[in-house]
């Protein structure tokens, strides 16, 4: 545990009304598919097309970029690992990365490249055939965040409910796009498919970059491991919740892409500033302006998804001593995790405000591709230190060996790629070496400081009415 430990209030100190105080098994089959398609289909389809044709260099390699995230993303999901660990299944993985990631930065990132698209597009309509100001994105975009931080705070069934409208209002959004542009690939537009595998704009440098944006597009596979204990029957419901959807987002992914290919070419997909509104004016007229209101919305659904999941391991990383106690407390009659929800709402405005969609998509992806690659490790660390635990899922080997070779591979190329960026937030990750020394190993604490942490943790729980969760 945390050497700096605080005296919590307890349950009647607080006046806590009857009942167990505890995260609840809320998460159905449907629930668990509507997090993960929710989470995925969002900003990645309409910001990383141009990322993946930039860096991989022609139409038919972006295609096999799309299809080979899909499938990496599905390989790689740690199912074993989490399902062995059902009670602390977001802190294993937590505990394997925590002297190296600072969660602070990493997971606030994501958070603020995906706002920054639901901000671009809500405002898209209005400022037609104008560009947006970046203040006014930024401004509607710290209004979406701070409505899905209100919404998790208040009610787990109410985030869920929301979460399986917007998957549907998103999937209908990817449908508008696939169905349209199919109809004029089967007419014979086939021209941007001409020469699709040409070789010679291809530059190898640049394909680290080309899977960075392809896997950003897939980030979500693995957001419903985060929230385990409350899922319910986790040992079947997970794993078939993930392959399910992942069967569906690749297929949704490559269609729409094949659809983009329709009506634009590599150089005007690369020169739109927003993809799906470029695509519905050519296509579909006075009704594109409906077009970037169902992206919104879409990415409004991952926002959701993802502060569902991020505060979930904050949560867990809390219970685990890597953070401050407060943030592993429950409210007393919501039963939602209420200081991990909001710890994350200043760390996101801060990144939001201080850098534009595609520095932020580059630092959170170096840093998200690592550490995932030393989870992975970590599996096959435990396959033999740790032979005697149960494991309800139970992958070969050379899965995880493959999956953790090509995540760092992409990292150390990244280096060559785009070094400013990423050498920023290799800095910012080593600085979770003395943080971690500093504030779990050594225990050795001065007594003002210990004083002064137990004053605010209990003023934090008078506050905001959370206690510690009974087990």
């Amino acid at each position: 545990q945390m050497s700096i430990s605080c005296d919590s209030l307890s349950t009647t100190q607080l006046n806590v009304p009857e009942g167990k105080v505890e995260l609840r098994k809320k998460v159905t089959l449907l629930r668990g598919i509507s997090i993960i398609i929710g989470t995925i289909i969002g900003a990645g389809i309409f910001i990383s097309p141009k990322g993946i044709i930039k860096n991989s260099g022609s139409v038919g390699m972006s295609l096999v970029v799309w299809i080979a995230c899909g499938v990496l993303s599905l390989f790689g999901d740690n199912l074993e690992l989490h399902t062995t660990w059902q009670k602390k299944k977001n802190s294993c993985m937590h505990s394997i990365n925590y002297p190296l990631s600072p969660i602070s930065n990493l997971r606030p990132a994501g958070l603020a490249v995906i706002s920054l698209a639901f901000g671009r597009y809500i405002l898209e309509p209005i400022f037609m055939p104008c560009g947006v100001p970046e203040l006014a994105i930024k401004l509607t975009t710290t209004l979406g965040i701070t409505s899905v931080i209100y919404l998790n705070s208040m009610s787990v069934s109410w985030t869920a409910r929301l979460q399986i409208f917007l998957t549907g209002c998103k999937l209908l959004a990817v449908g508008i796009i696939i169905v349209p542009g199919l109809y004029q690939l089967f007419k014979g537009e086939t021209k941007n498919f001409q020469n699709a595998f040409e070789l010679q704009s291809v530059d190898l440098a640049g394909f680290p970059l080309a899977f960075y944006s392809g896997m950003y597009a897939y980030a979500g596979w693995f957001y419903l491991n985060f929230v385990t204990e409350e899922v319910e029957n986790p040992e079947r419901t997970v794993p078939l919740a993930i392959c399910i959807s992942m069967t569906i987002v690749t297929l949704c992914y490559v269609l729409t892409n094949v659809a983009y290919y329709t009506v634009m070419s590599a150089e005007e997909l690369l020169a739109s500033s927003a993809v799906a509104v470029t695509f519905a004016e050519r296509l579909m007229g006075k009704f594109s302006m409906a077009v970037p209101i169902f992206v919104s919305l879409s990415c409004f659904g991952s926002m959701n998804g993802c502060l569902f999941a991020f505060s979930r391991m904050f949560f867990a990383a809390s219970r685990e001593g890597h953070l401050p106690e407060v943030l592993s407390m429950i409210h007393i009659r919501r039963h939602t995790p209420v200081p991990a929800v909001i710890v994350l709402y200043p760390l996101t405005l801060v990144l939001l405000f201080s850098g534009d969609i595609y520095s932020l998509l580059n630092f959170m992806s170096f840093l998200r591709w690592l550490f995932i690659g030393v989870a992975v490790l970590g599996l096959i660390y435990m396959r033999y230190t740790r032979p005697e635990l149960h494991r309800p899922f139970k992958v070969p080997i050379f899965i995880p060996a493959v999956f953790s070779f090509t995540c760092f591979f992409m990292v150390f190329l990244s280096l060559y790629s785009d070094l400013v960026t990423t050498g920023i937030g290799f800095a910012i990750s080593l600085t979770g070496i003395p943080a971690y020394y500093i504030f779990i190993v050594f225990d050795r604490k001065p007594k003002w400081l210990l004083k002064l942490s137990d004053s605010i943790n209990r003023s934090l729980q008078i506050i905001m009415e959370v206690v510690p969760p009974e087990h």
